[in-house]
């Protein structure tokens, strides 16, 4: 049971997590505001690309998507949570 709970809880955090990028400003938006540059800028957006797709896997999993429609979902949320 005590799985069961951790498990939940760790996907509405994603959800959460999910909808926070969504509505809140872009990985590169971030690193610019937290002014990084060089090295630093690489890891911080290479970790968010990172937990944006784990993100984007949990909703599309939740959304039932499979195969092309949980690729095509899946690289456009990711896009959007790093964006331009």
């Amino acid at each position: 049971m005590n799985r069961t709970l951790i498990n939940a809880f760790a996907a509405s955090v994603l959800c959460i997590t999910a909808n926070a990028w969504a509505d809140g400003p872009s990985c590169n938006a971030d690193a610019a505001e937290k002014k990084l540059a060089g090295a630093a800028k690489t890891s911080f957006l290479k970790k968010c690309e990172k937990d944006a797709a784990a993100t984007c896997d949990v909703t599309a999993g939740e959304k039932k998507l499979a195969g092309a429609a949980k690729s095509s979902f899946t690289k456009k949320c990711v896009k959007d949570a790093v964006g331009a």
